[in-house]
């Protein structure tokens, strides 16, 4: 049995197992550090080495080097298994949905530290690099499935994991929100990508621009690019998502005319609409006018008390969030965290649920997420 461990710019790397395994790992690592060592060099940025911050007390969490199927690291983020009730209040014991996958509880998950990039017609996180974007859903999707086992498009149970963390917290991130600064201090600003309207390269803003507001946490949930979360839409009015986290399998049918959604529901088990009251969206579980509309998170009429909702961060825990609603009968599927135009309007809460999958733009986007299969 070897170990090693070893530490570049925060993000660290640990392997353990047989001696050819850990000697493999450890190559790998190094020669990611001589690329980007490289890539830096030729960009003439400037690169400051942060101190490696203390872990948030309450969550337990690695940033980690993961090697798909074709040799190219990612950069992600390690999260361990948590219940609802140490997420938000009303939750109860049960474990948070991101973690239970095909029916089968899992003790941790990883999510990209970084919006994906492209490489060979696959999604990697990869710091300052660009976004990738006009790419649909349902293409992106399969990039990630095509990773290789354990590889998926992020999904609205993970996102709704990331968004209760920060909540809980009290680190709501910034972001790209005024193309390359933050709207309410343009001090905080990123690196803008050369004729790409307003994104900046991933990971290119300071710290406050992360989940847990340290250099090592997750970067880029608010603003930049609309990001996929595969597994929750509206259909007429009618709220449906994935059994918990399976829509981080690949055969899970979640087509449009798909067999495995199903209704999002209250905690008495009606299911839930979202549609028009007045000028404000509204969550409930009787009749409501349908149509488009949207308002802030703090403006949201909430007739219905779900704790599945809450894990999915469809509710109002960002309060000058929007969250846009289109219950006018066709599909449409959700994404979150805003661009880099839509200034107090984007947040790790901001919801859109009025785009259809096969849409794709100059600010919608995505970043893969991995679990070890059992």
């Amino acid at each position: 049995m070897a170990k090693t461990a070893m530490c570049y710019f925060g993000l660290g790397m640990r392997a353990e197992g047989k001696a050819q395994f850990c000697k493999e790992q450890t190559e790998a690592f190094l020669r990611y550090v001589r690329e980007d060592n490289e890539r830096m060099n030729e960009s003439g940025e400037a690169c400051q080495c942060p101190a490696t911050p203390a872990t948030p007390a309450g969550v337990d969490w690695d940033v980690v080097a993961i090697y798909d199927d074709a040799g190219i690291p990612s950069i992600m983020h390690r999260f361990k298994r948590v219940t609802n009730a140490e997420l938000f209040e009303g939750g109860s014991d049960a474990v948070h949905p991101a973690f239970i996958i095909g029916g089968e509880g899992y003790d941790e998950i990883y999510i990209s530290v970084y919006p994906n990039t492209m490489i060979n017609g696959k999604p990697y996180s990869l710091p300052f690099t660009e976004p990738a974007t006009d790419i649909t859903m349902e293409d992106f999707a399969a990039a990630c499935f095509a990773k290789g086992d354990g590889w998926h498009c992020m999904t609205a149970a993970e996102w709704g994991l990331l968004a209760n963390i920060s909540a809980k917290l009290g680190t709501l991130p910034h972001g790209n929100t005024d193309r390359g600064h933050w709207h309410a201090d343009s001090e905080e600003q990123g690196i803008v990508v050369k004729g790409g309207g307003g994104k900046t390269l991933a990971g290119s803003g300071p710290a406050t621009w992360t989940h847990d507001h340290t250099l090592t946490g997750v970067h880029d949930l608010c603003g930049n690019v609309w990001e996929f979360c595969r597994g929750c839409r509206i259909v007429d009015g009618s709220i449906q998502a994935a059994q918990n986290n399976d829509a981080a399998l690949p055969e899970t049918d979640l087509a449009e005319n798909g067999d495995d959604w199903h209704p999002v529901l209250d905690n008495t088990g009606k299911p839930i609409f979202g549609g028009i009251e007045g000028d404000a969206v509204v969550f409930t579980t009787g009749e409501c006018e349908r149509g488009y509309t949207g308002c802030r998170w703090g403006d949201v009429v909430m007739r219905c008390e779900s704790e599945q909702l809450k894990a999915l961060a469809l509710y109002p825990g960002e309060k000058e969030s929007y969250c846009w609603v289109d219950s006018s009968g066709d599909e449409y599927c959700l994404f979150r965290g805003g661009n880099w135009g839509d200034g107090s309007y984007a947040g790790v809460f901001s919801a859109n649920l009025d785009s259809p999958r096969t849409h794709s733009y100059s600010y919608f986007g995505g970043r893969s997420a991995y679990f070890v299969k059992h």
